[in-house]
């Protein structure tokens, strides 16, 4: 048994994710020697494809539960989320840096990518993006920082890095705000280009909501499988109540986004034969459903019940960002858009390394509250008998 589940000394998930990793090593060979025309399916006519729809838009929204975990432990200081508040801010940090990387990738010259540091142009919802994106990783580094100076013992570094939290938490969460809803205004330039059941002037707004709504999924989710992975309780109670904000979060997105959708006369477009619309229904769906049953006291209370409408949350997110960026686009560009299989390549292999990384900085960190517990009462009782030979 042991030899089919174990073949060269690695487990299937270890080979999927060695697979996934080989796949990114040879699409990165292919993007940096025959460019973006050789590494993707990317015209003049549609520049922006999985690499912006998925791994940066998607990406930035999946990272949303670090800003509002911080703000809710932080700033309204609700102690009681503080156990998922550090895992939270870990996955924030890590899709951050991800959609970093993945700029890297889909900017015809990357080298030139730090040029919006010194070449200015506010009036460019792109700089503004660009400069929010790296204050507000710098940001989460920093809010971070704490797990790392508590596995080093540095405490006179983080007793000063705490007192300098709640400025950093509330600088976190304007910068957050402004980016995760300007991600939207790229979009109200192109009018013409979107179709009527994504465009709107209000899709900043929706593309804020719905930031806010997929960051609580994902702390749920990512508490999940923590809890799996690491052999640790699931923190329930908590994750009940996050549950409960979810459904009302969702619920107010689907509001505005469906009087909006009437308000212009776009509702009645869902109802037509046609794949946009197939594929709107599909997005609404998979919000309406773990929408409805999170308003269920005891689906919230059933581990496997929250994790499924989190999931069901996060795909309909997914699906969202998707057909704003490529499907609600392929219309106005007057052709079809299938991502190469370099591009899912890649982008499956940023998920993968994600992954990794957060498993491995869990268990080398003070990452859960539980074990950053035991760091501080390991820290006292070295400085006990300190004390006593002092008395």
């Amino acid at each position: 048994m042991n030899r089919t589940a174990r073949l060269l000394g690695l487990t299937f998930w270890q080979w999927v994710f060695a697979i996934l990793m080989a796949g990114g090593l040879y699409s990165t060979y292919v993007r940096v020697m025959y460019g973006l025309g050789g590494a993707t399916n990317l015209n003049d006519r549609f520049p922006w494809g999985l690499w912006i729809g998925f791994d940066v838009l998607c990406g930035v929204g999946l990272a949303a539960g670090g800003f509002t975990l911080a703000a809710v432990v932080h700033i309204f200081n609700l102690e009681r989320y503080k156990p998922i508040a550090r895992p939270a801010i870990l996955t924030a940090f890590l899709g951050y840096v991800l959609v970093i990387v993945a700029l890297l990738f889909d900017l015809g010259r990357p080298y030139r990518i730090w040029h919006a540091l010194i070449m200015w142009n506010p009036r460019s919802v792109m700089f503004e993006v660009a400069w929010c994106v790296m204050l507000y990783t710098t940001v989460l580094f920093l809010e971070f920082l704490p797990a790392v100076f508590e596995r080093l013992g540095w405490r006179s570094s983080l007793k000063t890095l705490r007192a300098a939290m709640i400025p950093l938490v509330i600088l976190g969460v304007i910068l957050s705000t402004l980016h995760q809803s300007s991600l939207g205004s790229l979009y109200l330039i192109v009018p013409a280009k979107l179709h009527p059941l994504w465009y709107t002037p209000i899709l900043p707004i929706l593309f804020f909501i719905s930031a806010i709504t997929v960051g609580l999924a994902m702390t749920i989710f990512e508490s999940w499988h923590s809890s799996r992975e690491f052999g640790r309780q699931l923190e329930l109670p908590l994750l009940a109540g996050l549950g409960r904000v979810l459904a009302v979060s969702l619920l107010v997105y689907l509001v505005v986004r469906l009087l909006d959708l009437a308000q212009r006369g776009a509702l009645r477009m869902a109802l037509e034969r046609r794949t946009e619309s197939n594929l709107f229904v599909l997005e609404i769906c998979l919000t309406v459903l773990p929408m409805l049953l999170l308003f269920r006291r005891h689906i919230r209370w059933n581990p496997r019940a929250l994790y499924a409408c989190a999931v069901m949350v996060i795909f309909g997110f997914i699906a969202n960002r998707l057909n704003v960026s490529v499907t609600g686009m392929e219309a106005g560009a007057g052709g079809r858009y299938v991502p190469r299989w370099t591009e899912v390549a890649l982008t499956l292999s940023f998920v993968a390394a994600g992954f990794a990384v957060f498993r491995f900085a869990a268990r080398y960190l003070p990452v859960f509250e539980q074990e950053k517990q035991e760091a501080d009462a390991a820290g006292e009782s070295e400085r006990a008998p300190a004390l006593t030979m002092g008395d």
